[in-house]
């Protein structure tokens, strides 16, 4: 129970089916948040619905295994020129690996989540994750590297609602999070400081030249670090008259180096992917996908090679470090990390 109506109405839903239920929040990050999750206010906002349900709730303090599995491997992408997925990072490490073991532990039969997507098929087949009901909530591209044994222990009960449907159910049952904003991305990013008060203290930040594919140099950015592949905006100042969009294309931090060029040059039919992982039995190369590569962004018709997507229409080059999923339909299939 993160404190939000999602994972209420997940208790809830759960506590109305007949299940035995005990509510329980990981205390993850141990900074100061304003991202609407991760914060005390949270946890008492999820202690308060476990009190309102009539459940027992418990708060797991994971701080240490997060910052050593997501904290300091966003720090490490960024001084490495890419550009890390952290939510990403905290389910494989956290929700679905510390978080699931200790409920095993204390002899709890599976742990549920308020996750926007579905599990589907078990036992005599395999366990299938799926999209979430409401497409624009959709959180199944952030599980993709979930397995059979994570898959087989795991709830999602308000994947087959809408998020109107999860506000209206929390309403109805008088919830004091039926009205709760949904929480950004990264809980350690504050609103008011972004990233460049939390990594510039961590790695500190450095200026760097912006030039085009000739190595004309064309202007400076204030942190190199900072930089993503695919950035359109802050990239040495607007580009001359007639010359059109520029974007970058290569971030070099070693080299204190951005290039930039045109949006043609951004554009790719391969994504290059490592460190794979598969919901099932993994895909065989040649085979038909859909590959996306953003949480809410559009699938792409592609095939998998074994080490790389091909993509039937061109698509924007991935940054570094961003996660790619492939999918058949609603189904996830799988998904890794994209390459340089």
């Amino acid at each position: 129970m993160s404190g939000g109506v999602d994972s209420s109405v997940a208790a809830a839903a759960l506590v109305d089916a007949g299940h035995h239920v005990v509510g329980a929040t990981m205390k993850l990050w141990g900074g100061p948040s304003d991202s609407g999750c991760c914060s005390v206010a949270d946890t008492e906002d999820a202690r308060r619905v476990a009190q309102q349900l009539g459940i027992v709730h418990h708060v797991f303090n994971f701080t240490a295994d997060f910052d050593r599995h997501v904290v300091d491997p966003y720090v490490a992408a960024h001084a490495a020129g890419a550009t890390p997925n952290p939510c990403v990072a905290c389910n494989r490490h956290l929700k679905f690996d510390r978080f699931l073991a200790r409920a095993a532990q204390l002899g709890f039969e599976a742990v549920a989540t308020g996750h926007h997507a579905r599990v589907a098929g078990g036992p005599p087949g395999p366990w299938r994750l799926e999209r979430g009901a409401d497409r624009a909530k959709d959180q199944s591209y952030v599980l993709h590297m979930l397995g059979q044994d994570q898959l087989g222990r795991l709830l999602l009960p308000v994947g087959d609602m809408t998020k109107a449907e999860v506000r209206a159910r929390a309403a109805a049952a008088g919830l004091r999070t039926a009205a709760k904003p949904d929480s950004q991305d990264v809980c350690f990013i504050s609103r008011t400081g972004g990233r460049e008060a939390f990594l510039g203290p961590r790695i500190g930040l450095h200026p760097g030249r912006v030039v085009d594919t000739e190595g004309r140099e064309l202007g400076k950015v204030a942190a190199v670090e900072l930089v993503t592949v695919g950035q359109r905006r802050g990239l040495g100042g607007p580009p001359p008259p007639g010359a059109g969009r520029r974007y970058a294309v290569d971030v070099d931090v070693a080299g204190a180096t951005v290039t930039v060029a045109p949006l043609a040059d951004l554009l790719t039919h391969t994504v290059r992917v490592h460190s794979m992982s598969w919901t099932d039995r993994p895909v065989p190369a040649g085979a038909p996908v859909e590959v996306q590569v953003s949480a809410h962004g559009r699938p792409e018709a592609a095939t998998w090679t074994g080490g790389a997507v091909v993509t039937a229409g061109p698509v924007r080059r991935v940054a570094p470090g961003q996660s790619v999923v492939l999918y058949s339909g609603d189904r996830v299939l799988g998904g890794g990390v994209a390459g340089a």
